[in-house]
């Protein structure tokens, strides 16, 4: 067994350890080593060829503590994957850019790279693409910076939509008139106005029309000038209906486009809007596509490795290799 101690006098070791020592129990699982702390002096205890990884792993926490950053489970593991990548570096490029304040004075900033190279996309390019996986934030930092513009002045009024595609549950068989039916599909949208405006903010913005948040077919005939413009969900779009929309763009507006290109729940023969789109529109001034992976979600950890499998799984082919 060999040895690596380092120094962490200049921080609030709980901080390093966390409740119940559950950062540091991170870091002993997936490196498989022992962590323990005397005199302000840390020990990392394991095999050599193990020390390494999780002796880089453990200054990277403390250079985030010590940048004031708050650990949690989501960036130690983030910073483990780093570190396993031999990218840790770039995890101080992590720090400040605080993207938007909540109603409850909450910060939102971006937690993994990906994001980071998608809110510079946002603020660079009037029109962006963010494509990847559920859990990743596209639409959540979408919303974030429209609000950001918003009070920022930048644009007079903020447009969210999706397609109401039908996806196990058919809408002629949900009850309400046609708002009710279409709002189930719309009320992450919401969720996420709520949190970042406040429900009674929302609420006066909404009836004085400067916040809409409807179905893609109500787009249709408009131009959106002075708005910041988001598609969600946009895998479900037919290729008609995404250019409908991008047509819609109009003087002193920004667009963002979301989706999951593994997630499309159009009828069997139907073509992505999205998917095509990717391919006519690379290259194209002012436009970029940014592309998230599992090691970008930012929610429960199982779900980094749910879409991992899932990943491997379409590579080879969709088919189970049978042994029996």
């Amino acid at each position: 067994m060999a040895e690596k101690t380092i120094d962490v006098s200049g921080i609030d070791i709980s901080k390093l350890f966390g409740s119940f020592d559950k950062n540091t129990k991170i870091i002993e699982k997936e490196f498989d080593v022992i962590i323990s702390a005397r005199n302000s002096i840390l020990r990392i205890i394991g095999q050599e060829q193990n020390l390494e990884p999780a002796y880089r792993a453990v200054s990277s926490l403390v250079e985030t503590i010590d940048r004031g950053e708050m650990l949690t489970e989501q960036n130690v593991i983030y910073t483990v994957n780093m570190v396993r990548d031999g990218a840790e570096a770039d995890l101080k490029q992590l720090s400040g850019d605080c993207v938007c304040i909540t109603a409850k004075g909450k910060p939102i900033k971006s937690k993994t790279i990906g994001q980071k190279l998608y809110i510079g996309a946002m603020n660079n390019n009037t029109v962006v693409f963010g494509i990847g996986p559920a859990g990743t934030g596209k639409t959540y930092l979408a919303v974030a910076k429209a609000i950001t513009a918003f009070r920022k002045k930048e644009v007079s009024r903020i447009v969210i939509t999706r397609p109401a595609v039908e996806a196990g549950e058919k809408l002629g068989f949900l009850p309400g008139d046609l708002q009710d039916k279409v709002d189930p599909y719309l009320r992450p949208l919401h969720d996420a106005l709520f949190e970042m405006v406040g429900m009674e903010n929302y609420q006066n913005y909404v009836e004085k029309g400067l916040i809409e948040v409807a179905p893609l077919a109500y787009m249709r005939g408009r131009t959106l000038d002075n708005a910041y413009i988001i598609l969600d969900e946009a895998q479900n779009t037919t290729p008609e209906q995404m250019k409908m929309f991008l047509t819609r763009i109009g003087f002193g507006s920004k667009a963002v486009i979301t989706g999951d290109i593994t997630q499309i729940d159009l009828p069997d023969g139907k073509k992505s809007g999205l998917k095509e789109a990717e391919r006519i529109l690379q290259g194209i001034d002012d436009i970029e596509f940014c592309y998230f992976s599992h090691k970008d979600v930012v929610r429960h950890p199982l779900v980094q490795k749910i879409i991992l499998a899932y990943e491997k799984y379409n590579k080879k082919g969709g088919e189970k290799k049978s042994h029996d």
